[in-house]
């Protein structure tokens, strides 16, 4: 791999440092970044959530579509201790903005969650 500079010359060897100057991080690299988050906070499998991240303001706008976990069903006093979708998805709005802007570094302008369905824990069978 060969590192260049803003001119496009070839720099590097052995003893290389980074070039100085301005480093561009491409939206797929935040849409990466900000799926794996949001997956962790969210409590979810990674594959269940799409994240959709762009310019926005003179920072980023976040839109995200994914399942929100819920209690098992069959405990319901878990479920009626279960705060209501709109209360979770703003309480997630917070703690995600928070998160992504230190993840990132960049100001975190707009989040908007899509809810798609529900996701229960996955019960284990004890041998």
């Amino acid at each position: 791999m060969t590192l260049t500079d803003s001119v496009g010359q070839a720099v590097g060897g052995p003893q290389a440092v980074a070039p100085a100057g301005r480093v561009d991080v491409t939206e797929r690299v935040f849409t990466k970044v900000v799926r794996a988050a949001s997956a962790e906070l969210i409590g979810i499998e990674r594959d269940a959530l799409r994240a959709e991240v762009a310019g926005y303001r003179g920072g980023l706008a976040v839109r995200l579509a994914t399942p929100l976990p819920v209690p098992p069903l069959d405990d319901p006093d878990a479920v009626r201790a279960m705060p209501g979708v709109i209360e979770r998805s703003k309480a997630l709005q917070e703690q995600l903005q928070q998160r992504l802007s230190g993840l990132t570094g960049r100001d975190i302008t707009r989040i908007d969650i899509t809810v798609t369905g529900a996701v229960t824990p996955e019960r284990r069978r004890v041998r």
